[in-house]
């Protein structure tokens, strides 16, 4: 039997994070096959441990810091 990896699909805000409940921006997929996703903060908090556990971690932080909120004239 062979397995086949497909890319991880985008996250999006439908995926929330398994320690609280926020946006998840990583999936951590583990070696017994399951998989965690973590909000940016969680994340950063568990990676030295995640490491250890991990075949793959999927970041998508860098989303966090993509473009400025703007608001019009009017609405300042």
């Amino acid at each position: 039997m062979t397995t086949v990896l497909t890319p991880a699909s985008p996250l999006t805000a439908a995926d929330r994070c398994d320690r609280c409940g926020a946006q998840a921006y990583l999936r951590v997929v583990l070696s017994s096959g399951g998989e965690l996703l973590f909000c940016a903060h969680h994340g950063r908090k568990f990676e030295p441990e995640l490491k250890k556990i991990a075949v793959e971690i999927h970041d998508e932080s860098n989303r966090l810091s993509g473009t400025a909120a703007t608001a019009a004239e009017g609405e300042r």
